[in-house]
């Protein structure tokens, strides 16, 4: 069968390997339908994933449909359109142990220390694998995956009807964190430089959009929040000005979720956090946010489809990420086909 590999940094192409067959009894095989591609897979090909080894089959968004199915397997059946949870856990940790799976101590994360869904076919142990409403589209169903992120950073947020929240980035991941933010009843602020991203995120509801080569980031939210600051920040750039700059817009008793990151010190006043009683926290990957965004999306009234901004054939796969090396202003979510 074909899948995506990335042998070495810089070296990404569609590679010939071994149709995997089931070997346990709680195994599915899934011929796989979609990928779409993140920016991890993107420090994968550019050799910025301290946790990847190569050669490595990438992909964890990825949509398929169950073909075949172990003998234990309950709850599921052959035909049925699914997303695949990308991520194992030992359940013996400390974070195991308090229902934290997503920073286990040997969490694995399919397409980063195992090999993904970016090919034909795929086996799965059933509990990683969701089954979703026949109706959706192979390019939407991908889109699941990254849209727990956004829902675990609303989740770490505690975001709550009328919180008035600010998203640092709009990028694929600001944009699902706008969306869940919304859902949640948030009323959302969104900056980005690209003015784009920026005009999507309004079509897609936010209240407030900003441009910081334009506009004092600062003094618009001052003046949306009527100098109360934002309830919660969500930063999902990451940079050290972004985290400094999300500590600092904040109201009193506010939540900032750190979604981003980088290598590089932030210089923080710690004034800041005990005079607002800040929680500050990390999100990573998801802690069971799957079956809640199956069901949104399940929905008539969540449509995101326009998320996807451009679409490939498994063989102009190499095609798809020069895209996203040349373009990445022009691009909001890229689907391969498989």
């Amino acid at each position: 069968m074909k899948a995506i590999q990335v042998t070495q940094p810089h070296d990404l192409h569609v590679v010939e390997v071994k149709n995997p067959t089931l070997s346990n009894a709680n195994e599915v095989k899934i011929r796989m339908k979609a990928m779409g591609i993140c920016g991890s897979d993107m420090h994968i090909l550019h050799g910025q994933n301290p946790f990847v080894s190569y050669p490595r089959i990438i992909g964890h968004e990825v949509a398929g449909e169950i073909i075949e199915m172990g003998e234990s397997v309950s709850g599921l059946k052959v035909g049925d359109k699914v997303v695949i949870e990308p991520m194992t856990a030992c359940g013996e940790c400390y974070a195991c142990r308090h229902g934290r799976p997503n920073i286990c101590e040997k969490v694995e994360v399919y397409g980063v220390h195992r090999d993904g869904g970016g090919c034909e076919v795929k086996v799965m142990p059933e509990n990683l694998v969701h089954r979703v409403d026949s109706s959706l589209d192979w390019s939407e169903i991908a889109l699941i995956e990254p849209f727990t992120i956004g829902a675990q950073a609303t989740y770490r947020g505690q975001i709550q009807k009328d919180d008035m929240v600010y998203i640092i980035g709009a990028g694929p991941i600001g944009l699902c964190c706008l969306k869940m933010a919304l859902n949640a009843g948030a009323k959302v602020a969104i900056s980005d430089f690209n003015q784009e991203r920026l005009e999507f995120a309004q079509r897609w509801g936010a209240d407030l959009t900003i441009n910081p080569k334009e506009k004092d980031v600062s003094k618009e939210l001052s003046h949306w929040t009527n100098r109360m600051g934002a309830n919660v920040v969500i930063d999902a750039v990451g940079t050290p000005t972004t985290v400094e700059q999300a500590i600092d817009v904040t109201s009193v008793a506010a939540r900032v979720v750190l979604l981003g990151f980088h290598v590089e010190i932030s210089r923080i006043a710690q004034v800041n956090i005990t005079k607002k009683e800040l929680t500050i926290c990390g999100s990573r990957l998801q802690t069971h946010r799957f079956p809640k965004v199956v069901e949104l999306f399940n929905s008539k009234n969540f449509d995101v489809k326009d998320l996807v901004s451009h679409e490939f054939s498994l063989n102009d796969t190499e095609e798809a990420f020069e895209l996203m090396e040349e373009m990445p202003s022009e691009v909001r979510k890229v689907i391969i086909k498989l």
